[in-house]
């Protein structure tokens, strides 16, 4: 168990990161997602597939936190471990995906995935890692960088909190701009899964993360993972080329 884990269980709740969470859902709830889904049906099954996928992403939060940070299963871990430990964003992405593709079996859900959600989500997710800064959950390993920037007991680390909250900052603002342009269409979120997923394998070892499959974290696991799900949500979600026979064609097949 790293120190800053150690100190986070020790001292467990902080209100310095509860409030920018709870910034972050006031986001979302100002701007709802539903409201750029016409058909009455399509968004009354849309907003209790939102809920249950909010259910669903909360419990993969933990459950990559508790794989993450506390080695399950590898590592016996006790109750009291559990719910003082994190909650993970990357958890949060995949579950949270995998819980709504698979609830829009039963609820015959057929609308495209909504790029409304998937704009607001980044801001959200940059405003919780305010938090984290707050908390100074999250960090980074010490170096003597020039990016560096001083723990709450004055070491150096790597900022990987605010190196995350400039990531999801940018990537808000892209999906704006692409949004109103209409550039990906009903492909955004899947490409927040590639991209937050290519950048958190890669900023994996700038953290206080512990190894977990030889060289890698549990988090570059989840991380794979989300890349996989992100590709093949783009190519199922990505319109198909239609061919145009040639004129007179079909008055010569009649």
């Amino acid at each position: 168990m790293n120190d800053q884990l150690a100190e986070r269980l020790e001292n467990g709740f902080h209100a310095g990161y509860v409030v920018p969470v709870l910034a972050g859902l006031l986001l979302a709830a100002l701007f709802p997602s539903s409201r750029g889904i016409a058909d009455p049906v399509e968004r009354s099954k849309y907003r209790w597939i939102q809920a249950l996928t909010l259910i669903g992403a909360l419990v993969g939060a933990k459950f990559a936190a508790i794989v993450g940070d506390l080695g399950w299963p590898l590592e016996p871990v006790g109750l009291e471990a559990v719910f003082l430990v994190g909650r993970s964003i990357t958890g949060a992405l995949l579950f949270g995906f995998l819980t709504a593709e698979l609830l829009k079996i039963p609820f015959d859900y057929r609308t495209p995935p909504n790029d409304r959600f998937a704009m607001i989500l980044p801001f959200s997710i940059a405003i919780g890692r305010v938090g984290c800064m707050l908390v100074g959950c999250c960090g980074g390993r010490e170096t003597d960088s020039l990016l560096a920037l001083p723990d709450h007991e004055g070491v150096m680390r790597h900022p990987t909190a605010l190196y995350d909250l400039l990531f999801h900052l940018g990537l808000g603002i892209a999906f704006v701009l692409m949004q109103r342009r209409s550039v990906m269409k009903h492909r955004l979120f899947a490409l927040h899964l590639v991209l937050y997923g290519l950048f958190r394998f890669a900023i994996e070892p700038l953290r206080d993360s512990r190894l977990y499959a030889g060289p890698l974290s549990a988090y570059q696991l989840f991380a794979i993972a989300m890349v996989v799900c992100g590709l093949w949500s783009l190519r199922r979600n990505t319109p198909r080329e239609t061919t145009i026979a040639p004129e007179g064609a079909l008055s010569r097949a009649t």
